[in-house]
């Protein structure tokens, strides 16, 4: 019969050498956030706002939140995958296009204050 310290001891040798991080509460949120961005990178140069940067704002986003890499990578992934779920279906400037510029810009809004509003030191 093992005791409890034979099986810590076996606990120990079997458990990864690194502990895993732990994401922040908010990460859903900044996934969500840079998947915006990523659609909002597609769309507005269709439909002639070529005023925003918003690759800019994503490594923007990045830089100030300093992400583990695991955590940029997911969030690059999101941008990345927030442009290419548009890109899949508009190739010029449309009315559908338009309203969904609006409605990402209003949820990219809510998010970025929520964000701040709730985490921010």
């Amino acid at each position: 019969m093992k005791t409890v310290r034979q099986l810590f001891v076996v606990a120990m040798l079997v458990a990864p050498s690194s502990a895993l991080a732990i994401d922040p509460p908010y990460q859903g949120q900044m996934e969500r956030l840079s998947e915006i961005l990523g659609s909002l990178y597609m769309l507005t140069p269709l439909c002639g706002d070529q005023t925003t940067d918003w690759r800019g704002q994503m490594a923007e986003l990045i830089a100030l939140d300093e992400p583990d890499e695991d955590r940029r990578a997911r969030l690059a992934g999101a941008f990345n995958a927030g442009y290419e779920a548009y890109a899949r279906f508009y190739r010029s400037c449309t009315p559908s296009a338009e309203v969904a510029i609006r409605r990402l810009l209003t949820e990219g809004d809510t998010l970025a204050r929520d964000i701040h509003q709730r985490y921010a030191e």
